[in-house]
């Protein structure tokens, strides 16, 4: 066994390989209990009790594994296990991993500057920092700029964004300083993708994915045909945690090793100082350092994504966390990791606790969301809500420019309310009590109804992602059928667009 996890990645696996890759993607991760791999049932009880009470942190799943065993898990509905969800910067520990194996398969060099794989932009690219730039600049965040270059690259040229950032100079020699840079991120992408002629989707699905068991995943393509890379996946909170556990285990998933033991600990270890002049003690877990698109945290190593998508790995405890959730206060669901998980990791195993155990599942297996508190139909006397067509108070609808309109019908089934963003129309429809949920075209799940005669509040998460928007509609009074209405998001979507972009890409999931 020594010998085969020492091996380097094999070749892309035959067509005999993916089918049977694909036929173990079912298979789930091994379970236990808590208390036999040495878990405090406790610990994770006040990890919850935790994130349940605070009003910025709304938790969408956790699982936590220890000893490569699966000893928690759980979805607050109306989110589910088998529910793709946007890991935004999650996504760079995905892209961390194709360009590993780029490596190992001797299609990527990380010392080759970066301009040498993209030579056609070479006689443009004269500043010297730019040439001199490599690819592990580009892992490690260290390109050489003291700021985010997206919106610059994008505006120099939105058809190759490479280019524009090729063309703007670095502030200062490639690997001296961090700047978190999502075009360094999509150009280490972009050199994977056209070193492999696959989109990183495809390059890593006979080569991690199906080995892991991770089944359908979607990822955001700019152009067509070239996954983001810096953000933009889609996967299941089960994939997050697969992934971790392939780095947990140095790269080796049941006895066949698919990255090398060196990316590992290069991609995890710090190369870059994040620090920002706050004492050692003082420092968040953003100030830890920067390895190869992970996070060095306070304990262990992360991916990280916006709002709370997490992949926490924990070598000195033989643990993974994994998390999805829309909040905010990212530093503050870490520190509830380290109050309260931390020190539930002990000796294994633990006895005489199948009481807390057994009070720990039940609790998981009723994870929810509260409802909004409303009314299910208005009063009988409160107006022309049937029919009526709301606009955007102040005239423009600030959070969401496109959304022109709110229109409430009452079919003979129930009341429905229509969000208008030109031609497209979401239809929601709202429940009687809790959650309503629509799997398509954009899955969503609605609560609320009517907090006062002349007004109308719902919430709609948007169950692909860590969204969620409140639209208040207001009856004017003195006109019938009319009124207007206001949004807010409470984590803004960071890609933009309408609101049928907040899905995960259906004509590329594979």
């Amino acid at each position: 066994m020594a010998d085969t996890a020492n091996r380097e990645p094999q070749p892309c696996p035959t067509t005999r390989d993916r089918q049977e890759a694909r036929r173990m993607s079912a298979r789930p991760l091994p379970v236990s209990t808590p208390a036999e791999q040495g878990v405090d049932a406790r610990g994770v009880q006040a990890f919850l009790d935790v994130v349940e009470a605070a009003p910025d942190i709304e938790p969408h799943s956790l699982m936590i594994l220890r000893h490569g065993r699966l000893v928690a898990s759980g979805w607050w509905a109306p989110y589910a296990a088998d529910r793709l969800h946007l890991l935004y910067s999650l996504s760079k520990s995905f892209t961390s991993t194709a360009a590993g194996v780029a490596l190992a398969e001797g299609l990527i060099d990380l010392d080759a500057p970066v301009i040498s794989y993209f030579p056609e932009f070479a006689p443009e690219i004269t500043d010297p920092r730019s040439r001199a730039m490599l690819v592990r600049h580009l892992a490690s965040m260290a390109s050489g700029h003291l700021a985010e270059t997206n919106d610059r690259a994008f505006g120099i040229d939105r058809a190759e964004p490479v280019r524009g950032f090729l063309l703007i100079p670095p502030d200062r020699d490639p690997g001296t300083v961090f700047a978190y840079n999502q075009p360094a991120t999509y150009t280490l992408a972009a050199i994977v993708q056209r070193r492999s002629g696959q989109s990183l989707t495809e390059y890593l699905r006979p080569r991690i994915l199906d080995p892991l068991g991770i089944g359908e995943v979607a990822w955001l393509q700019h152009p067509r045909g070239r996954d983001l890379g810096f953000s933009g996946l889609h996967a299941t909170t089960d994939a997050i945690a697969r992934l971790g556990l392939l780095y947990l285990r140095d790269g080796v998933w049941e006895g066949r090793r698919l990255l090398p033991s060196s990316w590992v600990a290069e991609a995890t270890r710090p190369h870059i100082s994040t620090a920002d002049g706050t004492p050692e003690g003082a420092r968040s877990d953003w100030q830890q350092g920067y390895g190869f698109q992970f996070w060095t945290s306070r304990y262990g190593y992360r991916g990280d994504g916006a709002y709370g998508q997490f992949c926490v790995v924990l070598p000195r405890h033989d643990a993974v966390i994994a998390t999805t959730a829309a909040t905010e206060q990212m530093q503050k669901l870490l520190d509830a990791m380290w109050r309260h998980l931390l020190p539930a990791f002990g000796p294994a195993p633990l006895t005489g606790r199948d009481d807390e155990d057994k009070a720990l599942q039940h609790r998981l297996d009723r994870l929810a969301l509260p409802p909004v508190a409303a009314d299910p139909a208005p009063p009988a006397e409160s107006g022309h809500w049937s029919g009526a067509r709301l606009t955007p108070r102040g005239g423009r609808c600030a959070a969401q420019p496109g959304l022109t309109a709110v229109e409430v019908c009452r079919p003979d089934d129930g009341w429905t309310v229509t969000l208008v963003e030109g031609d497209d129309r979401l239809v929601l429809r709202l429940p009687r009590s809790g959650w309503s949920v629509d799997d398509g075209p954009v899955p969503t799940a609605v609560s609320g109804g009517w907090t006062s005669p002349d007004t109308l509040r719902l919430d709609v998460l948007f169950l692909e992602t860590p969204h969620r928007l409140t639209v208040t509609a207001t009856l004017d009074a003195d006109t019938p059928d009319a009124g207007t209405f206001t949004v807010r998001w409470h984590t803004t979507p960071l890609h933009g667009g309408p609101l049928r972009r907040n899905r995960a890409p259906r004509g590329i999931r594979r």
